[in-house]
């Protein structure tokens, strides 16, 4: 029974409109990127994270947060160091390197 009333139902669902309030922050979204892409003073946050040097780290492994207060910061995330290029944190971006001890 239930699954002759599925299609019907389906169609029901796609046939609404999106609401009015996500077309709204939508645009208010676009607007904001245009203005921020046209001021061409500001940085991007990929070249302000660039402008951070490698953080040197003792050991083979080293944990980011993104930030001391976990509020402000991302999941845990464990870099292993042992490459000689600089590893990269997936959430933050920042750059950390083993500093070798000769």
């Amino acid at each position: 029974m239930a699954m002759r009333s599925l299609p019907r139902l389906l169609k029901t669902i796609d046939s609404f409109p999106a609401p009015p309030m996500t077309r709204a922050i939508n645009s208010l979204v676009s607007e904001h990127t245009a203005k921020w892409m046209q001021d061409t003073s500001k940085k991007s946050p990929m070249e302000l994270i660039n402008d951070v040097p490698p953080i040197k780290v003792e050991g083979r492994i080293v944990a980011c947060e993104g930030d001391s207060n976990p509020a402000l910061g991302h999941p845990i995330e464990f870099i292993c160091l042992d490459l000689e290029a600089p590893a990269v944190c997936k959430y933050c971006g920042l750059r950390y390197v083993q500093a070798h001890h000769h």
